[in-house]
């Protein structure tokens, strides 16, 4: 009962299980263009809530140069799209910095773009909902402070259940608030222009004379360090336009045409709304006003008395926009949930990080790195008390190393790509001046912000490389020991192939589960033979095809996969033939190992009176933590499951010596 409970609650909070047999299952899950815009877009353009007013902050007195940051944060923005489109055509699949990083300058690039880019993400939720807060609680009495980080931990525990149910539905859910922020943020920031449209040129005039004041007073150098430091360090403006390359692999097809269409979205959206914020700073002489975000001074300046014949409409317009400048926050932390989870899942794939986070639930979500971003974020948020100030710096680095890294990948594809690719010199341009703005950002803000909190972002990405090393040379390590395992039992000298049994139901029945054809399959298969000579009459070998990330990309995936698990059972069933005994196999497809294998295993129990399970495991010189939490504990699992139904269950270990401790 409470099992059923268990579940029931599961299902009410989560959903119920996909069917990933439905050839149709990709078009529901997929996304096009302007709901990608509203999952990945969102983070870039949430930025404009706090990267502007990081820019105008550190112009200190001379803030008549927001004029030309805000022309500059235009281009940049522009020019960074420009060049991540370029990854998108390039790779069409996601991926994002740590595939280009890896395909273009190697393994150790991309492991540390692949950190770098967890690492942020994690700190994407992390900031998006601690500035979501600040803006909201920006509106309630400031004897409320104290509430503001229990409120945090609830968004981000409401954000975890919604993207356990699945990518495209909290999308929808999230939608509204998006187009609530573009409604209000659009006309408040055309009506800030708009109605000092008659001193742009006035303002032009005395930012061009106060500038040469300047740089009278501090010199051609000291303007330009003025200028470079705001730009740098208001550099988190920029962050979330990764998310699209990252995030191809869930956009509708065409997947390239979806994704530089979102790009577009996003860029020009961006732009707009941060460019468009800075120049409002400047053109209304915006103060900064303790215990409020400069937006909330904005906007109430802007639209605070306005009245509608004897109504008053402008505290409600001016709440409205700031709770959907927070609620979008929110919204933004959903980049990271989305694009983090993917990173995580295609470094698995490369055997960085444990397998399981290319695992799909029965949602068909990586729920794994859902609830690791969920956590971790969760970590960050109380290590830092939500400090936007502290998270922003944080956030901001590893941004532009990924960023930086991405670019120059692009920029050497492009250079050998001379002369047998289309535009090869624009495109080496545009990658070369990328890389080059955003690693100067880079430079400058280590250099800044180190001793501010920068040192800590440094700490946990080198801290998460060095994990990824020591797991990558520990699944290495156990591949030797296997691969000399296969050397030795797949060549095995078999007797000429006789008649074979025929099937003896009433007869003790090994049931046998394998992963693949290989050497541990064939140690398992003839230890029971050396175990219990005689005794089994039949056998049948159980396999289930793992529906993972790397898999799930369309019904021909799938179809491949199917044929692999059917191949391999075969050469099982020929193998038992060889040695005189009668064998059949029985596979299924899903997600979740140990519920597939318990289905066929009860359904085979039902055909065989006197089954006994068996199973391999991989056993360690040295067991520890790390050893266990890097493979997979199917055989326990089961083992528990079969019992409760009354099958005996037996593991045969396979013994691994000396493997390297890890950790």
């Amino acid at each position: 009962m409470p099992r059923d409970i268990f579940a029931e609650l599961r299902r009410f909070f989560i959903g119920g299980p996909k069917n990933l047999l439905d050839p149709r299952i990709h078009q529901h899950l997929a996304l096009v263009a302007f709901f990608a815009w509203v999952g990945l877009g969102s983070d870039g353009l949430s930025s404009s809530s706090y990267g502007p007013e990081e820019i105008f902050r550190q112009l200190g007195a001379h803030q008549h140069l927001a004029l030309y940051l805000a022309a500059a944060v235009v281009g940049t923005v522009f020019l960074i799209s420009t060049s991540y489109s370029q990854i998108i055509e390039q790779f069409p699949s996601g991926g994002g910095g740590y595939l280009v990083a890896t395909k273009l300058l190697g393994p150790t690039p991309g492991v540390v773009s692949g950190s770098a880019l967890v690492t942020d993400y994690v700190l994407t939720i992390a900031i998006s909902v601690a500035a979501g807060c600040d803006a909201i609680f920006s509106l309630l009495p400031g004897a409320s402070g104290w509430l503001k980080l229990p409120a945090e931990f609830a968004v981000l525990g409401c954000l975890i259940l919604l993207n356990l149910r699945g990518v495209k539905e909290s999308v929808y859910v999230l939608t509204p608030i998006f187009l609530a922020f573009i409604v209000t943020h659009a006309g408040l920031i055309v009506y800030g222009i708009a109605r000092h449209a008659s001193y742009i040129v006035p303002t032009v005039t005395a930012t061009v004379a106060e500038t040469r004041g300047a740089a009278g007073e501090l010199g051609m150098a000291g303007l330009a360090v003025v200028l470079l430091r705001a730009f740098s360090l208001g550099g988190g403006t920029f962050t979330g336009i990764e998310a699209v390359s990252n995030g191809v692999g869930i956009l509708r097809e065409p997947r390239v045409e979806s994704g530089k269409r979102t790009m577009l979205y996003m860029a020009t959206s961006l732009a707009f709304t941060a460019g468009g914020i800075l120049l409002c700073y400047l053109l209304n002489r915006v103060q900064f006003e303790p215990g409020r975000t400069l937006n909330a001074s904005l906007w109430d300046q802007l639209a605070g008395g306005w009245r509608l014949g004897s109504m008053e409409i402008g505290s409600p317009i001016v709440w409205i926009t700031l709770v959907s400048e927070g609620a979008l926050l929110f919204v933004a932390a959903q980049t990271g949930f989305v694009d983090g989870p993917r990173t995580l899942a295609a470094m698995a794939v490369d055997e960085w990080v444990p397998r399981r986070f290319k695992n799909l639930s029965d949602r068909l979500v990586t729920q794994n790195g859902v609830l690791t971003m969920g956590t971790a974020a969760g970590v960050v948020l109380w290590y830092t008390r939500g400090a936007v100030e502290l998270l922003v710096v944080m956030y901001s680095i590893n941004v532009f190393l990924t960023f930086t890294l991405s670019q120059t990948g692009m920029a050497l594809h492009w250079a050998k790509a001379r002369g047998h690719e289309r535009h090869w010199r624009r495109r080496l341009i545009v990658a070369s001046l990328g890389a080059l703005v955003t690693g100067m950002i880079l430079s400058i803000m280590i250099a800044l912000k180190f001793l501010e909190g920068g040192w800590v972002t440094l700490l946990a990405t080198g801290g998460l490389i060095g994990v990824c090393f020591a797991v990558r040379g520990h699944y290495n390590d156990v591949r030797r020991h296997l691969t000399a395992l296969d050397e030795t039992l797949l060549d095995l000298p078999l007797p000429a192939a006789a008649e074979v049994p025929r099937r003896s139901p009433t007869s003790a029945t090994a049931i046998m589960l394998v992963e693949s054809y290989s050497g541990l399959g064939v140690h398992t298969f003839l230890w029971i033979h050396r175990l219990f000579p005689e005794q089994f009459k039949n056998f049948v070998f159980v396999s289930v095809g793992l529906v993972d990330s790397a898999q799930f990309k369309g019904v021909q995936e799938l179809g491949a996969l199917e044929g692999r698990v059917r191949e391999d059972l075969e050469k099982y069933v020929h193998l038992a033939h060889r040695l005189g005994c009668y064998a059949e196999y029985r596979y299924a497809l899903g997600t979740d190992v140990p519920l597939e294998l318990e289905g066929i295993c009860t359904a085979l129990a039902g055909e065989f009176p006197s089954p006994t399970v068996f199973a391999g495991r991989l056993v360690f010189q040295r067991e520890l933590l790390i050893t266990r939490s890097l493979h997979d504990q199917t055989a326990h699992s089961l083992q528990r499951r079969l019992l409760f139904h009354g099958i005996p269950v037996i593991i045969l270990p396979v013994r691994v010596w000396d493997i390297a401790s890890v950790g």
